[in-house]
C-alpha cells in the first residue's frame, strides 16, 4: 500500500508542477504583451489559474463505450 501512496502523491505532485508551469507560461505572457483589460491583477491570475487547469490538468473518466 505505500507504494501506490507514494506513486500518487508522486503523480499528484506532478500535475500540479506542470499546471503551475502552465500557469507561470499564461501570466508571463500576458505581462509582456501589456494587458490593457480593466480588471485587477488578481482577477487576470485567477483566470489564468482556471485556464492552466482547464489546459493542463488531465480528465479522469471512467464508463462504457456506447456504440
Amino acid at each position: 500500500m505505500q507504494t501506490t501512496d507514494a506513486q500518487e502523491q508522486a503523480r499528484r505532485f506532478n500535475e500540479d508542477e506542470f499546471v503551475w508551469r502552465v500557469f507561470e507560461g499564461r501570466r508571463f505572457m500576458r505581462k509582456l504583451l501589456g494587458s490593457q483589460s480593466p480588471l485587477g491583477e488578481e482577477c487576470l491570475d485567477a483566470i489564468d489559474w482556471q485556464e492552466a487547469e482547464r489546459e493542463a490538468r488531465p480528465v479522469r473518466a471512467i464508463g462504457i463505450l456506447v456504440p
